[in-house]
């Protein structure tokens, strides 16, 4: 017999991109008002994390395509938010950095990110805004 079809309110994919949507729609305006796309901030955020990082490493990071990193990465350097270069050690290497001006971005939004965050946070409460956390880095670490 053929488990019937969830319905779409027990759907996780639905549920993760309905819950993607009320976290992300607060952060996408503030961004668009630095004329940042969300997946520029985000590789941004990778940057200023990690330090100076291959594309492939980037991209991964950041959940993005590498594809797609590419234009991204052309976009930041246009706006001066990042500087590519050839790794010193290996030559056929590329190694991106996010610059001075990049990390002024981001510290200039961080107030109002944290605060939409944090909004969420206590709409949620710590301890379920925590394990809720915690679930989903687990659901990331699943194999396959």
């Amino acid at each position: 017999m053929t488990k019937p079809m969830p319905t779409t309110s027990r759907s996780l994919p639905i549920a993760l991109l309905r819950a993607r949507e009320k976290v992300m729609g607060p952060i996408r305006a503030m961004l668009s008002d630095v004329d940042i796309t969300e997946q520029q901030w985000r590789v941004m955020r990778v940057l200023n994390e990690h330090g100076a990082s291959e594309p492939t490493r980037i991209a991964e990071d950041a959940c993005l395509l590498l594809p797609s990193l590419t234009r991204i990465l052309q976009k930041l350097g246009e706006k001066n938010l990042i500087v590519r270069a050839r790794d010193e050690k290996d030559r056929r290497k590329q190694v991106v950095e996010i610059t001075e001006e990049g990390r002024g971005l981001i510290a200039a939004n961080l107030p109002t990110s944290l605060a939409l965050l944090d909004d969420v946070r206590e709409k949620m409460g710590a301890e379920r805004y925590d394990a809720l956390l915690d679930l989903l880095n687990e659901l990331d670490r699943i194999d396959g």
